[in-house]
């Protein structure tokens, strides 16, 4: 049977008046679905029970379930979450002394090619629906207030996935979730991570959702990135930046760069030149990632020398820059580490 929640709410008013019933019903379900995500119809007690029998002879919530949970030892917890058709994603509970985060993911594997990147190595099956993605992030609050007593503050869709090639669905799930009529959280601790598809950057800044841009860069060197990210050489850093300047006017919400650094690959003067060349073209801040390994050797973590002279070069040139160190990397959950793998 088909999933309820795939329809809008035109859609179930128009549901309910065919059966016969007040238009107000489809309001009525709307808020056991979206804001009270409630994963049975069978509980949605302000029906009567005939009503609800009818409803499940027609739809029915295929929910998403947690088919393993993992906990590591600095507090980040990830879901192995099963979706209706037995596929599985992963989503990650990454907790701080203020906030806690889910990293969310948005397709089944990954149509790209990251040479770093594990889930890259997936074969991509589907993308989720709006339902799928809005219940890991209903998934992940209700664990925030399980094991840390406080609700969620924060979504990255920096999952599994590359949310700009599923962006029908991933806008109207942050739609779901931002909406008084949803989950009610704001938009703007919500962080939407792309590895650079112009089109769909512009696409975004013109859909005025009020989110915030990361862009996974790793070079600002055309070849370099190019080699690092092969799919790449579709969209030129240079068309890239235009999107970027786009989604800056439009906005007014400053670009997030995300880069790696690694030994021997990205670690040179000539890389950071290039770097702050092209950070100096939008109003931009770099987050420094902590690179975790996916086991194939290519791909190491610079050294600390490295990795502050970044710092110190970025900081000179009045571009902010942040270290995000590496979380959950004992049970395979840090940024890029993601492929559906336990650990024992």
């Amino acid at each position: 049977m088909k999933d309820i929640r795939t329809l809008s709410l035109d859609q179930l008013k128009d549901y309910f008046v065919s059966l016969g019933e007040k238009p107000f019903r489809a309001k009525q379900v709307y808020d056991w679905l979206w804001s009270k995500n409630l994963h049975s119809i069978d509980e949605m007690t302000n029906l009567s029970k005939p009503l609800r029998e009818k409803i499940s002879e027609e739809y029915t919530i295929n929910p998403v379930s947690v088919d393993l949970l993992q906990k590591s030892s600095d507090g980040t917890i990830k879901n192995g979450v099963k979706l209706h058709d037995g596929l599985l994603v992963e989503s990650v509970l990454i907790p701080t002394e203020t906030r806690t985060t889910a990293c969310v993911s948005s397709q089944v594997g990954c149509s790209l090619n990251c040479e770093f990147c594990a889930t890259a190595k997936l074969k991509r099956m589907r993308n989720l629906e709006v339902a799928e993605i809005v219940d890991q992030v209903a998934l992940i609050d209700s664990q925030s207030r399980m094991y840390f007593e406080r609700p969620l503050t924060n979504i990255v869709f920096m999952g599994m996935g590359e949310p700009m090639m599923n962006y029908k669905n991933v806008v109207e799930a942050i739609r779901k979730i931002t909406q008084p009529e949803g989950l009610g959280m704001s938009p703007r601790r919500i962080t939407v991570s792309t590895s650079g598809i112009p089109k769909m950057i512009k696409m975004l800044a013109d859909d005025e959702l009020r989110v915030k841009l990361a862009l996974s860069l790793h070079s600002a060197i055309e070849a370099k990135r190019n080699e690092i990210m092969p799919f790449s050489d579709k969209f030129p850093l240079t068309d890239i930046m235009e999107a970027l300047q786009y989604w800056y006017q439009k906005t007014g919400s400053v670009i997030t760069f995300e880069y790696c650094v690694w030994k021997g690959i990205n670690d040179g003067d000539e890389d950071i030149k290039a770097l702050i060349k092209y950070c100096k073209q939008v109003p931009s801040k770099v987050n420094l990632i902590q690179y975790n390994p996916i086991g194939d050797g290519k791909y190491d973590q610079c050294n600390k020398q490295a990795e502050e002279n970044y710092i110190r070069q970025l900081e000179n040139a009045g571009i902010t820059v942040m270290v995000r160190r590496s979380r959950g990397g004992d049970i395979d959950a840090a940024c890029g580490q993601l492929a559906n793998k336990t650990t024992d």
